[in-house]
């Protein structure tokens, strides 16, 4: 694979790594971080880890998931670094998601795109946080600058509401038939 050549420091194949990932790991992290400079500085990084450390994927996996395993941690590494988290997210509080997100989260996660786009922006981001980017309570807190309790309820909160659909309505439950 790739990763064997990167191990072996063949520049050919970590080009082609590069190349191969790059594109989509930054699209991803702009969909969590509006700032293309620490977009730009987390893939660098990610690939910086890779070129240092290949032996790293411990090959029970996809690539993929663990490039995005790395890229994720390394934005939200820089964004704690930054002066202010929130200014990483300024502009999007309470705006609707673009129609095109829409489509673009149906088209990447199918059933769970759709659960998803009848979630909250809040509980959307939390899921997509700890759910779809695998990142702790912890690191979710500081990437959405709320606290941890805040990503644990609202966490709890959307998947509820994902897995029971009805349960955003009220109106939608019917007493039990007495007669």
């Amino acid at each position: 694979t790739l990763l064997l050549g990167v191990a072996g420091r063949d520049m050919g194949a970590f080009r082609m790594l590069y190349e191969r990932h790059a594109g989509w790991l930054a699209i991803r992290l702009a969909r969590r971080c509006n700032d293309r400079d620490l977009v730009a500085d987390a893939i660098q990084d990610t690939f910086v880890a890779v070129w240092q450390k290949p032996r790293g994927f411990r090959g029970d996996g996809d690539i993929a998931a663990w490039l995005w395993g790395i890229a994720i941690r390394r934005l939200v590494s820089r964004l704690r670094t930054r002066g202010s988290v929130a200014a990483a997210f300024a502009g999007h509080a309470g705006v609707a998601p673009a129609a095109e997100d829409q489509v673009l989260l149906s088209v990447e996660y199918g059933d769970v795109g759709q659960a998803l786009a009848r979630l909250s922006p809040e509980m959307r981001a939390v899921i997509q946080a700890v759910v779809l980017d695998g990142l702790s309570a912890r690191e979710a807190a500081q990437l959405l600058h709320v606290p941890v309790s805040s990503v644990k309820i609202i966490g709890a909160s959307g998947m509820w509401t994902m897995a029971v659909p009805s349960a955003a309505s009220p109106s939608s439950i019917t007493p039990p038939n007495t007669s």
